[in-house]
């Protein structure tokens, strides 16, 4: 059986909004509506998400197509960010390559990609070794962790290489239950075929 982790699709940028509570744009929300009725989201035993808006949002519309409800994760989150607050999208992009290229330093007081990789692989590991491996998984959060999750996962070093084609987000990547191997890299979410 296959497990996926899924970010969450375009969001609506409000600086004057802390950005874990940005919820999905109306391209987003169209995009998860349109992965909600793809065959292989009936097929979901379990969907866990990050605490963060987006990706509840997410989840809710995968989930509603499922008929299952969702578990929420607050250690799935991005990677925190908050000492620097809202940047302008050429400054975040700049700022996220840096991260990457730097995985064991601080940006400007962000968390390391280190130890934000140690945490969702943490979190999504746990949550792995007491599920059933006959039960298809969804994990749905964010597009950073969710590269170093993949890095993790491959046991490939931290790249931004290994980051989602693209801007937006609304990606997935596939592995399998029984050894965690990676099964697909990112695939616009409304496209994967399962």
């Amino acid at each position: 059986m296959f497990g996926l982790y899924i970010t969450h699709p375009q969001v609506q940028i409000d600086p004057a909004v802390p950005v874990p509570k940005w919820g999905l744009s109306e391209i987003g929300h169209a995009r998860a509506e349109i992965t909600a009725q793809q065959p292989w989201v009936r097929t979901l035993g379990r969907i866990v998400s990050s605490d963060e808006t987006k990706a509840i949002e997410t989840a809710n519309l995968l989930a509603g197509a499922a008929g299952i409800a969702v578990e929420i994760d607050e250690t799935m989150a991005e990677n925190d960010r908050s000492a620097t607050g809202f940047l302008p999208p050429p400054e975040f992009e700049k700022a996220a390559d840096w991260f990457f290229a730097n995985p064991d330093e601080s940006f400007n007081g962000w968390e390391r990609a280190i130890d934000a990789q140690a945490r969702i692989s943490a979190a999504v590991f746990r949550i792995l070794d007491e599920h059933d491996p006959d039960i298809p998984i969804a994990f749905v959060g964010h597009g950073g962790v969710g590269t170093l999750l993949k890095c993790k996962l491959g046991a490939s070093a931290i790249s931004r290489s290994a980051d989602q084609k693209g801007g937006g987000g609304g990606n997935l990547f596939a592995f399998r239950l029984a050894d965690r191997a990676l099964t697909c890299d990112w695939t616009p979410m409304e496209f994967w075929q399962g």
